[in-house]
């Protein structure tokens, strides 16, 4: 059995790639941003806006600085204060035979860096566990196109951090009938992740023996109100297919309303009902799409037409519409990967702030 080699990188190597990067002052543009979201709040924020050009800088960085050392836990704060006092007085100590003066400075750096090292190492431990849960749901994602007699299928889910709250399935149900469902997860990180998971494998373990898809979501949001945690919901599109013919029965429980892409057009599908998790009292009701060879159904989550640019601006549903009318002729994977081009180009050197799910389901011959 053949041993994997583990190489650390050199230190003059890396350095080298680093200096060779073009984007530098994207990078730091960027940085800055996502800096600026994640230590300071909405108030925060609105306040800065109010603030002159010159004085918001001064405002930002106070607040920063402020906010990051508060994050800190005890211990590392008192250690940061300390090498703070060591590096700005100078301290002298003498004795008969011996005499120090000024490494103070040098067990301040020191200090500092050891607030870093601690920083640092909490994050790659909290990176592996996210990589985990992340392998965890790579294992779960179904293949992105599944074979189905008398349908094309294009499936794609892609998470805006390590763990996404977003699901999207694909479910043999019998020889004859398909599963296919798409989620979002209220909130993100590694909660919205658990969640997903546990949406995800109930969803499996009671699809195949439900009749009723309005009967299937009752029993999975009275599971997750009962078991779920708290503050927790999903928006769920769940889309039975028979093999044999164009019959579509699906139920849309809070979701982003399916499009129907035809050759004349883009129709949205009524709104569904209430999110899964909120309510017992909630009611789901099956609807029933009927597909001809060549037309097309495009379930979605918010992440595509919330897509944002470097101005805030939204990709917003018109949009999104119009370049499905562009892809009404296209192969579903063709039709993917174009939406995806259109929206990267339109995010450009923005940050993706939402996971991107999307299904698209086409009639052929």
């Amino acid at each position: 059995m053949e041993q994997s080699q583990h190489t650390t990188p050199r230190l003059i190597q890396t350095l080298r790639e680093d200096f060779a990067h073009r984007g530098f002052f994207a990078d730091l543009k960027r940085e800055a941003r996502e800096i600026e979201e994640f230590y300071l709040d909405e108030a925060e924020r609105e306040r800065l806006k109010r603030k002159g050009k010159l004085s918001r800088w001064f405002v930002l960085v106070w607040w920063v600085l402020k906010n990051s050392f508060l994050k800190l836990t005890s211990f590392r704060r008192i250690l940061l204060v300390v090498g703070l006092i060591l590096m700005s007085f100078d301290v002298t100590y003498q004795s008969d035979n011996f005499q120090l003066m000024g490494h103070n400075k040098v067990v301040g750096v020191l200090c500092f860096f050891l607030v870093i090292v601690l920083e640092l190492k909490d994050k790659l431990l909290a990176h592996g566990e996210l990589e985990s849960g992340r392998a965890v749901q790579r294992a779960m994602s179904p293949e992105t196109a599944p074979s189905v007699p008398g349908w094309k299928v294009w499936l794609y889910t892609r998470s805006a951090n390590e763990v996404g709250g977003d699901l999207v399935d694909f479910l043999r149900l019998d020889g004859k009938r398909f599963g296919v469902a798409i989620g979002d997860v209220a909130g993100k990180g590694l909660g919205a992740a658990l969640f997903m998971v546990k949406v995800q494998s109930t969803l499996r373990a009671l699809g195949p023996d439900f009749e009723s898809l309005s009967g299937l979501f009752s029993k999975l949001n009275s599971i997750l109100i009962r078991d779920g945690m708290p503050g927790k919901f999903v928006s769920l599109i769940f889309a039975r297919i028979k093999s044999a013919t164009g019959d579509i029965g699906l139920v849309n429980a809070g979701h982003m309303p399916p499009l129907v892409v035809s050759a004349e057009g883009v129709t949205e599908l009524p709104k569904g009902n209430a999110a899964l998790g909120l309510s017992n009292e909630a009611k789901f009701v099956a609807r029933k799409v009927k597909l001809i060879n060549g037309q097309s159904l495009v379930l979605y989550s918010d992440g595509v037409t919330e897509s944002q640019n470097e101005a805030g601006e939204f990709y917003g549903l018109d949009r999104f519409k119009a370049l499905c009318r562009e892809c009404r002729s296209a192969t579903p994977e063709s039709f993917g990967e174009r939406i995806l081009a259109a929206i990267s180009a339109f995010e450009g050197e923005s940050r993706r702030n939402d996971d991107l799910s999307l299904v698209i389901l086409q009639k052929s011959a």
